[in-house]
């Protein structure tokens, strides 16, 4: 393992990255009893790999090391939470910044905020304080994670929108962005009716 960009630390990043998503499978399964409804739908959680990680030090004109991998840059863990509606994404970030020894760096709000292109999800960078060793020698250590939590409609449009950006060869490129901003907002508008419905029904208990 010490041949990555991680070096000595890359089975402590899998113990980090592991005891994360237990909080947030804990807090899911906590809700799921006291409501019958979970927080999210779905959940996926990766390591960035050797190659990407030592891609993005060169981008950023930073030394391909593991300080730089896991100080410098914070996406060495990469989480991605997808919820059927709109308030559980609200939900879910409460929960994780309840999550004991978490702080949040960084937070961007692409669904209240959304991007040009029609791309809505909520972005999260959390410094995460763990009882292992870090890259700077440190116990209890912090490593960071990125959390990106979109509903099941954006994460659809953000597949396509992602399949668009790395196809070189496309035909009618400019239509193709047309037609995905305004599906973007038609989904917008969906997500939004979904949650309104789902107000209504739970209103009624």
């Amino acid at each position: 393992m010490t041949d990555t960009i991680y070096g000595t630390y890359a089975p402590i990043l899998q113990h980090v990255m592991a005891d994360l998503a237990a909080h947030i499978k804990s807090y899911n399964a906590a809700l799921k009893e006291r409501t019958g409804e979970g927080a999210y739908e779905h959940f996926i959680y990766r390591i960035k790999t050797n190659d990407s990680m030592k891609e993005k030090c060169s981008r950023k004109g930073l030394p391909q090391t593991a300080q730089s991998a896991l100080w410098d840059i914070h996406d060495a863990i990469g989480l991605r939470i997808v919820c059927c509606f709109l308030q559980d994404i609200y939900t879910n970030i409460d929960q994780i910044k309840a999550i004991p020894g978490c702080r949040v760096i960084e937070e961007k709000d692409y669904i209240k905020h959304v991007k040009p292109n029609g791309y809505r999800s909520y972005h999260m960078i959390i410094e995460l304080e763990v009882p292992y060793e870090d890259v700077k020698g440190n116990t209890p250590g912090h490593y960071f994670a990125e959390i990106q939590l979109r509903t099941i409609a954006m994460d659809s449009w953000a597949s396509l929108e992602h399949q668009m950006k790395y196809k070189h060869d496309i035909k009618n490129p400019e239509l193709i962005v047309r037609e995905l901003k305004r599906c973007a907002d038609e989904l917008a508008s969906c997500d939004v009716s979904m949650q309104t419905i789902r107000n209504l029904i739970h209103a009624d208990h």
